[in-house]
């Protein structure tokens, strides 16, 4: 299998903040290529929804190209697109849920100022 090979590197390059920089990278390689019970090709595909989502194009572009060394299809990432929009959208009713609830509040608070 393919090794991915776009964690490796800090991505402010070596010479700022460097020790920083080789962290985030060292974590990087942990999560996307160290062991774990989650196969390496899903980590990508979990990256690229997340990626999605935070709409990062330099994310998008080195999880993509990293889940496709590792196999994954354009039906996988067809269907990872889906799960972010789901996701999204998702997010959008529960924070519409909160501002039905902040309008319900309000309208009760200015119902109780005009009964004083």
């Amino acid at each position: 299998m393919p090794v991915p090979h776009n964690h490796r590197y800090p991505p402010l390059g070596s010479d700022l903040a460097s020790e920083m920089g080789s962290a985030l990278a060292a974590y990087n390689v942990a999560v996307f290529t160290g062991a774990g019970q989650i196969p390496r090709k899903y980590r990508e595909l979990i990256g690229i929804a997340v990626a999605l989502t935070t709409q990062c194009d330099a994310c998008i572009q080195f999880h993509t190209e990293d889940a496709l060394a590792l196999g994954a299809t354009d039906q996988e990432l067809a269907e990872v697109t889906y799960i972010a929009a789901a996701l999204r959208a998702g997010g959008a009713v529960v924070h519409g849920m909160k501002a039905l609830t902040v309008s319900a509040r309000a309208s009760n608070s200015l119902a109780q100022s005009n009964t004083k």
